[in-house]
């Protein structure tokens, strides 16, 4: 018994019935250096953030797991330092979220709309020769 994804008909549609998209035309655009800067544009955030916060992560399971008088200090009442820890981890996963979109919307998504306004015509037309710039 083998599960398929449904298939999105509409997935490669550029306007014209039956328009399967040029695979030229798509390496063109990966080969084109707009799109490697993007590339490296989105690797220059992603990469130390995601290894920044895997850090802070492991961090917080090894002090809980190797050193766990560390999470018992008193922070304020009730309130321990391990509680306080695991609080800013949760707060630190929406920074890291809201300053990634800000980053998108400010770097990276100008540069694909580009790069797709000006790959949606040639698709449509049929052709990769416009998009190798």
């Amino acid at each position: 018994m083998s599960i398929q994804a449904p298939v999105d008909e509409t997935a490669h549609d550029v306007g014209h019935a039956d328009v399967e998209p040029d695979m030229e035309a798509l390496r063109a655009v990966q080969r084109s250096p707009r799109f490697h800067a993007l590339k490296r544009r989105h690797r220059l955030f992603v990469l130390p953030a995601t290894g920044l916060c895997l850090a802070w992560y492991l961090a917080y399971v090894l002090t809980a797991g190797y050193a766990p008088e560390v999470f018992a200090i008193p922070v304020s009442g009730s309130l321990n330092l391990g509680m306080v820890w695991g609080l800013a981890q949760v707060a630190t996963t929406f920074a890291v979220t809201m300053l990634y979109v800000w980053y998108a919307n400010k770097h990276l998504d100008p540069a694909a709309a580009e790069i797709r306004a000006e790959l949606e015509p040639v698709l449509a037309a049929g052709g990769a020769a416009e998009v190798a710039r």
